[in-house]
């Protein structure tokens, strides 16, 4: 016969996520004496604890974390479409489907992670080696337009960096002093993708769990940050650049909305008047007051709509791991949220499929409705001038809605002409609209292309700048190597001109 602390739990574990009904599961069960955990290796319900002591010691397989295949493939395709899914049910003699093994043996050693790409031991490197020699060109200036020489393909390997640039060794000699000025950072991104191959084991990827209510967050910086989260001690630059080159995503957003942000009205801080009013809106929703409500019957309380944060023109973004995105509820554990994916390319590298088209989901929207408590992510494979004109997330309310493109081109020639349907649209919304860029010269351009477009009808938020949150790796472009850039360089934000009165001729 079950003990009523059994059945309690049991109702209780109904409506929970694995995560936390493994860990109640435990404590249940030691509550009733069949097993005994010592005081001090109770921990908190948080992603790390109850995933870490899953692991196993033993396992002849070298694998990587579901983060680092992520980068390392450029977008995922190891995404995990639910949190619970890398827990559930694990056979204590394999290794763990999300963290790996830190008991397997490397493919490469920390001080071994230098190879030019041609000839690494990487098969992954070897083939985007052959793709740079066979769609970039020759920098030098013999074969730029009106030199002596007609356009080469970049064959040669600098011995320095390991990476394709040069069509000969000649030329990468006669402009040695120019490459000088990249070659470091080219290097280490060498030995970054080498080490996200290496097969070792990434602690960096083990996220902080939910945050205490009388610890407040640091979002000074990313050392602050992350120390002030709880997060575990990243005591690399290597490990350090690739944990924030996920983190940046929802950090970004958090630390423009949450109340701590860096960026307010003071001198340099960057944040407009109008940027003032639009975010404390936001906040107004995203710290509501604690109304005392609780599990019971008597303390349920009626909770207000889902903040809502469209990520439009979503990429590689949208199959990030989600215990990344969860760290957003994390920020803001009194509200509910509900984070939109909405590109064309969203479900590119997803492993889920795209569901039929029906009068009750009539854009195939993919939900994940069980990552915690009160977040739940939606994805559409489409554009969203396409579904704004059918109404389907109408009303917005820029109490409750925000909008984020992360490095969406607008004034690039490739994509400008579909942003230039969905400009008015984001306009008209009246809610804040967040971008960011690569790189200085890629958010001008943006910013210049929306002042053309919809000169004087829309307000400046955040002046653009470098991110706090930036990503600290640096990233090459296949076509161009010597285009380095880095995720989320630089954010700025704007939204729709609000006008307070409407003027009538007499």
């Amino acid at each position: 016969m079950a003990s009523p602390a059994d059945l309690t739990a049991r109702s209780a574990l109904s409506r929970l996520c694995t995560r936390c009904s493994v860990s109640l599961s435990r404590q249940s069960r030691a509550a009733n004496g069949f097993a005994q955990t010592p005081k001090h290796q109770q921990r908190p319900l948080s992603t790390t604890s109850s995933r870490t002591r899953r692991l196993a010691p033993l396992s002849p397989l070298v694998v990587t974390n579901a983060a680092s295949k992520h980068l390392a493939a450029g977008a995922s395709r190891l995404s995990i479409s639910t949190t619970s899914r890398a827990l559930h049910e694990h056979d204590p003699f394999k290794f763990d489907p999300y963290y790996g093994n830190p008991y397997a043996t490397p493919i490469l050693s920390q001080d071994n992670l230098f190879h030019p790409f041609s000839s690494s031991p990487i098969r992954a490197i070897r083939e985007r080696a052959w793709f740079i020699k066979r769609h970039s060109s020759c920098p030098h200036p013999d074969h730029a337009p009106g030199g002596s020489q007609l356009p080469k393909h970049s064959e040669f390997e600098c011995p320095d960096c390991g990476v394709p640039l040069y069509c000969s060794k000649e030329h990468w000699a006669d402009d040695y002093e120019r490459h000088l000025e990249v070659c470091d950072i080219l290097r280490q991104i060498n030995e970054d993708d080498h080490d996200l191959h290496s097969g070792r084991y990434f602690a960096e990827f083990e996220y902080a769990g939910v945050q205490l209510d009388e610890a407040l967050v640091n979002f000074s910086s990313w050392d602050t940050f992350l120390y002030t989260r709880e997060f575990k001690a990243i005591n690399s630059e290597r490990s350090m650049r690739q944990a924030t080159r996920i983190l940046t995503y929802p950090i970004t957003i958090g630390s423009i909305l949450h109340e701590l942000s860096p960026y307010n009205i003071k001198a340099g801080g960057r944040l407009t008047v109008e940027g003032l009013k639009s975010f404390s809106a936001l906040r107004y929703n995203l710290h509501p007051p604690k109304n005392g409500g609780g599990p019971s019957i008597k303390d349920l309380r009626v909770r207000p709509p889902p903040v809502r944060i469209f990520v439009l023109g979503a990429r590689a973004e949208s199959s990030l791991p989600r215990d990344a995105w969860i760290q957003i509820a994390h920020l803001f554990p009194l509200c509910d949220i509900h984070l939109i994916f909405i590109g064309p390319e969203a479900m590119l590298n997803r492993k889920e499929k795209i569901p039929p088209r029906t009068p009750e989901n009539p854009f195939g929207m993919v939900v994940e409705d069980q990552l915690w408590p009160g977040f739940k992510i939606s994805t559409i494979a489409d554009y969203y001038h396409t579904i704004h004109k059918t109404g389907y997330f109408y009303p917005y309310d820029p109490y409750f809605d925000c909008f984020v493109l992360f490095h969406p081109g607008l004034g690039h020639p490739a994509s400008s002409h579909h942003w230039a349907e969905t400009l008015p649209y984001l306009l008209e919304t009246k809610a804040p609209i967040i971008v960011t860029g690569y790189t200085e010269e890629d958010m001008q351009r943006d910013i210049n292309w929306v002042n053309e477009q919809a000169s004087g009808e829309f307000d400046l938020l955040l002046e653009p700048g470098e991110n706090t949150f930036r990503s600290l790796r640096w990233d090459l472009n296949d076509m161009d190597p010597l285009d380095i850039s880095a995720g989320n360089w630089g954010v700025w934000a704007f939204r729709g001109k609000r006008y307070e009165a409407t003027r009538k001729d007499a």
